[in-house]
């Protein structure tokens, strides 16, 4: 498998003759973005690959189509790009209705989708529980997916991608003892001033507790820089990380950003 992480979460997965690409965002830095009850967040660097460098990909990974730091103006572009998008329920259901993409597929956690193509295995996404912040906050955040896949008949994960979550009961209960090759971890412990300690995604911590519940070959951070509503960007989480205990710490791989990282 090779990843190529390209910012914030967008990375391009290459596994197996399948092209794989999460949560695209592509647009240049500088711009601020606004999102629920009037908070708002400035995009400070851009994708370390171009998106006319991406090429044709298999699978658009949206864990969630609402925010621009996960699906940002040229990410929409690159969704066209795609012969299949997969996303929350609700996010399918939009870009249908916004003629976005012809094949955008809602799943649910623990609900699956089978992926064919001619001369490639069989790949297998199954939705994973994610929640975009504290309790109650559902309505005001709105529905987000991770993503598990399988090669054919494998019966446990070659990648997990963990969505914009918060450490919490489902999600515990649906890493405990997964054990895939790959996972791609969503930090930065998302915070705005409007809500004060109120956090979005997991901090490095949530990260490490995750990491060892899911016991993944390798855990590549992502999510984690490029966005001023990232609290916790790479250099403070790298810290974490490496004070972390060692089942875990040995399992953290960063991928500088731009480059193909074979993992194996």
């Amino acid at each position: 498998m090779r990843v190529t992480r390209i910012g914030g979460p967008t990375a391009l997965v290459e596994w197996e003759g399948w092209r794989i690409l999460t949560d695209p965002t592509f647009d240049p830095p500088g711009r601020t973005y606004s999102f629920a009850l009037g908070t708002s967040s400035r995009k400070t660097t851009g994708p370390a690959v171009p998106l006319e460098e991406i090429g044709a990909v298999d699978v658009v990974l949206l864990s969630h189509h609402h925010h621009a730091d996960n699906l940002d103006d040229a990410g929409r572009q690159a969704l066209t790009s795609a012969r299949t998008v997969l996303t929350t329920v609700a996010g399918a259901k939009a870009l249908t209705k916004e003629h976005a993409h012809s094949d955008a597929r809602g799943l649910a956690a623990g609900k699956s989708a089978t992926l064919t193509a001619e001369g490639k295995p069989d790949l297998v996404v199954t939705g994973t529980p994610c929640r975009h912040g504290a309790p109650l906050t559902g309505p005001i955040v709105g529905p987000v997916v991770g993503f598990a896949l399988s090669l054919g008949a494998a019966t446990r994960p070659g990648l997990w991608v963990t969505g914009d979550t918060v450490m919490y009961g489902a999600l515990r209960r649906a890493a405990a003892g997964m054990r895939p090759d790959v996972a791609l971890v969503h930090i930065g412990a998302v915070k705005f001033p409007l809500t004060g300690p109120l956090g979005y995604t997991m901090d490095a911590d949530d990260a490490v507790e995750l990491i060892g519940l899911a016991q993944p070959g390798v855990a590549v951070p992502v999510h984690v820089e490029g966005w001023s509503h990232f609290s916790q960007q790479e250099e403070a989480a790298a810290k974490v990380f490496d004070a972390a205990p060692g089942p875990v710490r040995e399992r953290v791989r960063w991928a500088p950003l731009g480059v193909p990282v074979d993992l194996g």
